[in-house]
């Protein structure tokens, strides 16, 4: 379960690199700031619709089946996009797709990419649920944080020594080669998947009624459990402002710090993804359970002072480092996240609130990298930066004052506790 968590979850991002630096690379300098940020805003956009409609209906499937077939069945998908997309790179179709009176075009086979990207991320959209549901069949509620906390930062540091290896790999080699790896990486998903000896079925007291009706009532649990329905919020925000800056960061790399060697830009996503990864390793040290409304706050606003960081250093030897600190805060509040969810929410309710949570979370993110490219082409690099780093800072104050319910989020785990519903300890 380990090995298949940490492959699946930090093969996208693998992919992610190898597409970001393809489409920022498709135009010439003159124009990349411009036509590069709307075609990265597009590679973004092409995905939010699959997403939204995998995660709606990903919780209720992970409730209805055994999830470890669930999950087999979907990582088939990733492995599907990721053969499309580096047969779109070996063959480069030519011509291109021109958008009338603003001069802007799209290279045929980067537009080809877009279905490419949007089927990996539909396949790990439809796995999440169903993997972190199935983490409190395993263990008791007192070692969720540890054990979320090691699943995701092994799935960290595999996910950053994916990115700087397919950034090493864009040096040296070309885009097939790197996806190559990626491929790889959801192939040994599926083997160490089809290892998983554990029962995963639900049980369930209540009859079957529709995929429909069943994804609807983990949207109605989530919104009567208001404390986390104000972390959902809490997220929908944070993931907006963070989408505003991170979808430019091939533009950070290539433009602001004035890099164009793919291994840096590797480099960048590879520091991010082990400050997560660190994020994820340090705060299962700490009690957190009891005060874990307070601690999301707390970490909300130090993700937005390392962002603006980001938007002040010119040099990439000081970029790295507050990258890695900026990754560290949404890797501590997703462990907590996490840990809080799996220990009070029902066994048979846990992958539907799972999917409604992230469909509130991220329901705002399309809409995040449309105003990235609109904001970098407006205001700069840096601009953008400065204004989303300093927007996610004085939301999180926000929250202190007025989110109460999320203010008093905790729970007191026993030590011969389980989760509801647990069927193993």
């Amino acid at each position: 379960m380990l090995a298949a968590g940490a492959l699946q979850t930090g093969a996208p991002a693998s992919v992610l690199v190898v597409l970001l630096f393809a489409v920022t690379l498709a135009y010439p300098s003159d124009v990349r700031v411009t036509y590069g940020a709307y075609a990265l805003t597009l590679l973004g956009l092409s995905s939010a619709v699959p997403t939204f409609v995998a995660a709606f209906f990903s919780g209720a499937l992970a409730d209805r089946h055994d999830r470890a077939r669930l999950m087999r069945v979907v990582n088939l998908l990733s492995l599907l996009g990721v053969t499309a997309a580096a047969a779109d790179l070996i063959v480069v179709p030519g011509g291109r797709l021109t958008f009338p009176m603003t001069g802007f075009y799209l290279p045929v086979w980067v537009a080809l990419l877009y279905p490419c990207w949007a089927t990996v991320i539909v396949g790990a959209t439809l796995f999440r649920p169903a993997f972190n549901a199935s983490i409190p069949r395993l263990v008791t509620a007192p070692d969720l944080g540890r054990a979320n906390g090691l699943i995701y930062a092994v799935s960290a540091v595999v996910g950053a020594g994916a990115t700087l290896a397919v950034g090493l790999l864009l040096t040296v080699g070309n885009e097939p080669d790197a996806l190559a790896l990626s491929f790889a990486m959801f192939f040994a998903t599926q083997l160490a998947l089809l290892r998983i000896d554990v029962d995963l079925t639900v049980r369930r007291a209540a009859a079957r009624r529709s995929v429909g009706a069943e994804a609807v009532e983990g949207f109605s649990y989530l919104w009567r459990r208001r404390e986390l329905f104000e972390v959902t919020v809490a997220a929908l925000v944070v993931n907006f402002l963070s989408a505003v800056a991170l979808v430019e960061l091939g533009l950070y790399v290539g433009s602001w710090l004035g890099l164009s060697e793919g291994v840096w830009y590797g480099a960048m996503v590879a520091a991010s993804t082990l400050g997560v990864a660190a994020g994820f390793a340090l705060v299962s040290q700490f009690t957190f359970e009891p005060r874990a409304g307070r601690a999301i706050m707390g970490l909300t606003v130090a993700m937005g002072v390392a962002l603006v960081a980001l938007g002040v250093v010119r040099s990439v030897w000081l970029a790295l480092p507050v990258i890695f600190v900026y990754g560290m805060m949404p890797g501590m509040i997703m462990t907590i996240f996490l840990a809080t969810v799996q220990a009070t929410v029902p066994d048979a309710m846990l992958g539907r609130v799972f999917s409604a949570d992230e469909v509130g979370s991220y329901a705002l993110v399309p809409f995040g990298q449309t105003a990235g490219g609109v904001l970098t082409s407006a205001m700069g690099v840096q601009g953008t930066y400065l204004i989303a780093g300093t927007s996610i800072a004085a939301f999180g104050l926000v929250m202190v004052v007025g989110f109460g319910a999320l203010r008093r989020l905790g729970f007191h785990p026993r030590a011969d506790e389980a989760p509801p519903g647990a069927v193993a300890s």
